[in-house]
């Protein structure tokens, strides 16, 4: 009897131990009981440590794991496991592979759209077979990776344009740059300093400017007042006036110098009064004394 129940409690624990390892086997493989499943296929130029049930995000969202990374010709193919057969991953769409934190971490896929998501849509799901492909990523449908900026590839990127800088001779140009630029500031420094002197000495013709602005501002603001338009007007009518009789007798006068009878008579006039004032008060001549 005691035999019959050591016999069964190592066969039970035996047992007990293969359906454990079966199930951590199981659950390393990515196999989950109960629920349905769908996959992609991804494609990158570099896998960057991605490796099998690595995290699979959509939108921040984890929604699924890594089945399988294969390496082939030019590019490293990846098979991802989605968990929700009804989830849409609406197009275009990017993939990246990146870091679960900004401290590191598992390498994980990123999966986001840039598309439109409608708030309902009747149209068949990835595994339907009304799916479309066009519109949305369908059981089996391949999406491009992106290349994810790293220290790796910024350390690459920087030792191409070093070695293209050198096979270019921009650093020795840059040289020549760099001291044709202070050449120039030293001159700019130089006319600044000349700048300065000018301004200096036409400080006396602004002041003189703004002294003539300040009575041209006087003039102007008399000119503005009414009083004052009305009489520059009535000087203005006054001298006008003045200016047409001026006109007439300059004309008459012109008229009556050219008559030469006018003339005659003007002498006779004159010599006659002449002679009327002698006869009318005679000149008294003095007397002369004898010695």
């Amino acid at each position: 009897m005691r035999r019959s129940v050591r016999e069964a409690t190592i066969g039970f624990s035996l047992l007990a131990a293969l359906v454990g390892g079966l199930g951590l086997w199981f659950w390393l493989t990515g196999v989950v009981f109960g629920q349905k499943t769908y996959s992609i296929r991804l494609r990158f130029q570099d896998a960057a440590g991605l490796a099998p049930q690595s995290v699979v995000t959509y939108q921040g969202v984890p929604v699924g794991s890594v089945h399988s990374v294969t390496p082939e010709a030019g590019w490293v193919a990846v098979e991802a496991k989605i968990n929700d057969r009804s989830l849409k991953l609406y197009r275009p769409i990017t993939a990246q592979i990146r870091s679960g934190s900004l401290l590191g971490g598992d390498p994980q896929v990123a999966l986001d759209t840039q598309a439109t998501i409608p708030a309902s849509d009747t149209s068949g799901g990835p595994t339907s077979s009304t799916c479309n492909p066009t519109r949305i990523v369908c059981e089996g449908g391949l999406i491009k990776g992106e290349a994810t900026p790293s220290l790796t590839t910024v350390m690459g990127l920087m030792e191409k344009l070093l070695t293209q800088a050198e096979q270019d001779k921009l650093i020795s140009k840059g040289a020549t740059t760099f001291t044709a630029l202070t050449t120039l500031a030293e001159s700019a420094e130089g006319l600044v300093g000349e700048l300065q002197d000018a301004v200096e000495n036409a400080g006396p013709v602004i002041d003189n400017l703004n002294s003539a602005t300040a009575h041209a501002s006087n003039v102007l603001g008399a000119l503005d007042n009414p009083t004052s338009l009305n009489e520059l007007k009535k000087t203005v009518s006054n001298a006008e006036q003045l200016t047409r009789r001026i006109d007439v007798i300059s004309a008459d006068i012109q008229q009556l110098t050219s008559d030469p009878n006018v003339i005659n008579g003007f002498r006779s006039v004159s010599i006659g009064l002449g002679k009327f004032f002698d006869e009318l008060y005679p000149s008294i001549k003095p007397e002369t004394t004898e010695d």
